[in-house]
């Protein structure tokens, strides 16, 4: 018997490609057009002079970045859970948490990550098919459930429920844990963490990636009740103690004590988002009411392929999901003004000639 019978196969996620490339326009994996806060720049350079620190294995539980995120988001250190990127945070919670005989419950049109952790850990799994609007059917997720998990904004269709509506939705599910990715949630949206208090089963997480400018430094938070967060470290303690190594430690530590840059980030982006919608309008696009740092286009009359791989010849990189419902759409992100600019031409050119 070959030893491949053994080997646990899984079909991987496919992220966004990263050219090699440095003169484009790269507008396909959500990442913030802007540097990180100005304090993260300063400590980059003068932890060079402490560089033999990095002998050592960071903080297991990792305090000094939860002491900070529980004074942001006013919550007791206890109730927070950090990972590398929310796809750990994500990743660990699959495992932890979805461990029953009834299927866990996802959006089919939301973040494909999901469907391959519950692959990957043998998770029964239900995707409901978003309506007509791409938007999540509420109804869909009162059931008997091994949990829940639901992407607001949801992604990559950028559309936000309310707190209320998502409330809604872990009310009815009271036997399982509900996820909440927010990863979006900055730029548009409500968010759940006031909820987690109220439902001990409910798991809200946030990322650095997006709204922070530092997906290359993979920072991924989950918040919950103190019981719910002490099963998530049990798992994480027995898998790998040193997750997060010291540098990064440091640096997302001080990107939270930076609201006034963080904020003029996110709202040049919003504002970005705003005047990119209206544009493409006018160019035969309709869009999705985005809620991210991204836009969710079809054009009326030229296919989405076609537009993506015309853009790619023009040195701009989007996002494009040949998949049942969605092929037609094209997820761009929201770049700097001058970049979007660049974007809007380049199609309008384009679209003249069509």
């Amino acid at each position: 018997m070959s030893w491949e019978n053994k080997v646990r196969k899984v079909v991987p996620y496919v992220p966004g490609e990263q050219p090699k490339a440095t003169n484009i326009i790269k507008l396909n994996t959500n990442e913030n057009p802007y540097p990180p806060a100005p304090g993260v720049k300063k400590a980059m350079e003068e932890y060079t002079k402490r560089s033999e620190e990095l002998r050592l294995y960071p903080s297991p539980t990792v305090e000094n970045l939860v002491r900070e995120l529980a004074d942001y988001y006013k919550l007791p250190e206890d109730q927070i859970f950090v990972g590398v990127g929310s796809d750990d945070v994500l990743a660990t919670a699959f495992l932890t948490f979805f461990n029953s005989e009834k299927p866990v419950a996802f959006p089919d049109i939301t973040y494909s990550f999901y469907e391959v952790w519950a692959q990957l850990y043998n998770i029964p799994y239900v995707r409901k098919p978003l309506d007509e609007n791409f938007k999540i059917v509420q109804e869909d997720y009162f059931g008997e459930f091994g949990g829940v998990i639901i992407t607001n904004p949801n992604a990559p269709t950028g559309i936000a429920e309310s707190r209320d509506w998502v409330e809604e939705i872990i009310r009815k599910n009271s036997d399982c844990v509900v996820i909440v990715d927010e990863a979006y949630v900055d730029f548009g949206a409500e968010t759940c963490i006031p909820l987690i208090n109220q439902y001990d089963n409910l798991l809200v997480v946030h990322t650095f990636s997006k709204s922070r400018s530092l997906a290359g430094l993979r920072v991924g938070v989950g918040m919950g009740s103190k019981k719910l967060i002490k099963y998530l470290n049990d798992v994480k303690f027995s898998v790998n103690s040193y997750t997060i190594n010291r540098p990064t430690l440091e640096y997302a530590a001080l990107s939270l004590r930076d609201e006034a840059y963080f904020r003029e980030c996110v709202d040049k982006i919003c504002a970005t988002r705003a005047w990119t919608m209206e544009e493409l309008g006018k160019l035969g696009f309709t869009m999705t009411d985005s809620k991210t740092n991204f836009l969710f286009a079809k054009h009326e009359t030229v296919p989405a392929e076609e537009l993506f791989e015309m853009l790619k010849t023009k040195g701009i990189y989007v996002r494009y999901f040949k998949a049942p419902r969605i092929n037609e759409y094209l997820r761009i992100t929201v770049g700097t003004q001058d970049e979007m600019e660049t974007l809007v031409q380049v199609l309008k050119e384009y679209l003249a000639k069509a």
